[in-house]
């Protein structure tokens, strides 16, 4: 994956970061958002063993599209004994995790290099 382009979505980066596959969602996250997006989740998060981080940091609107790719990173992931971060600081955003009980599930950290240099797996379970 570190030499693949950066994907086309204008929505969405891809790097690679101190062993950790980062996804940079940019913007709106909605509907059509999330549909750009998918391929290249699903691709990043195919993988046995995956290191990934989602980084929310970039974001100005989320919606239940965004959730849902969350839910389906998280899915993804876990089911192929990888692990999964989230970085998140919009209060808004912060707020939509909480109330749906995802903030539980992914517990969203303050920064990038917080969430790269937390050891532990950051994925809880109901």
């Amino acid at each position: 994956m570190a030499n693949e382009p950066a994907p086309p979505a204008r929505h969405l980066r891809v790097r690679r970061d101190r062993g950790h596959t980062v996804l940079e969602f940019h913007g709106e996250i909605d509907i059509a958002a999330a549909a750009q997006i998918v391929p290249h989740l699903d691709r990043a998060t195919a993988r046995s063993g995956a290191r990934i981080v989602i980084d929310l940091s970039g974001v100005d609107f989320f919606d239940c599209s965004g959730l849902r790719l969350l839910y389906r990173a998280r899915g993804r992931v876990l089911g192929r004994g990888g692990e999964l971060r989230l970085v998140c600081t919009h209060p808004l955003t912060l707020r939509i995790l909480k109330v749906t009980g995802l903030a539980r599930l992914l517990p969203p950290q303050p920064s990038l290099d917080a969430a790269l240099e937390r050891p532990e797996a950051t994925s809880g379970s109901l």
